[in-house]
């Protein structure tokens, strides 16, 4: 497995990841029927950099890094992850967040931010807080689930260091 920076002629093999992860609406707040063209803007055109972990040629996860905020918050950053479903249970998502935190360091950030995590994604919080991540905020009832209804949604935050 290798990680990589994303071309633009990645989304093509991003895309099913991401519409499958948007279509079932249980992790990210994103539309459910977001269009290939606004996901490639969230996604691939708005971060700062996107990566791709890639096997034989196939995509199995992606991540993001942003600045969460401008300004006097311009040292932390924001990343989202996706993995595939075929590649879940393979320490995709672990090897993404762990090299997202280099690529922070590199980047100058000092501390990542997670702004909305759905409380029911029970796999990424305990991961989350595996790779030492500290839940510091808990939005009641803001993440509308659909089968599971109105859930929290937390705040994670890790500082990375000087």
């Amino acid at each position: 497995m290798k990680i990589r920076e994303a071309t633009r002629n990645d989304f093509d093999k991003i895309w099913p990841i991401f519409s499958e992860i948007a279509a079932a609406g249980e992790t990210y707040a994103l539309s459910r029927d977001i269009t290939k063209a606004e996901a490639q803007v969230i996604w691939l055109d708005s971060p700062r950099k996107t990566f791709v972990l890639e096997e034989n040629g196939e995509i199995l996860g992606t991540y993001y890094i942003k600045t969460n905020q401008a300004g006097p918050g311009s040292h932390v950053c924001n990343c989202g992850y996706m993995v595939s479903s075929a590649a879940r249970g393979r320490g995709v998502a672990t090897l993404l967040c762990e090299h997202s935190q280099e690529i922070a360091m590199q980047l100058g950030y000092k501390a990542m931010q997670f702004n909305f995590v759905a409380s029911s994604n029970e796999g990424a919080v305990r991961l989350w807080h595996k790779l030492g991540f500290s839940t510091v905020g808990r939005l009641p009832k803001a993440f509308d689930h659909p089968e599971k209804g109105y859930l929290d949604a937390l705040v994670m935050y890790k500082w990375l260091g000087d």
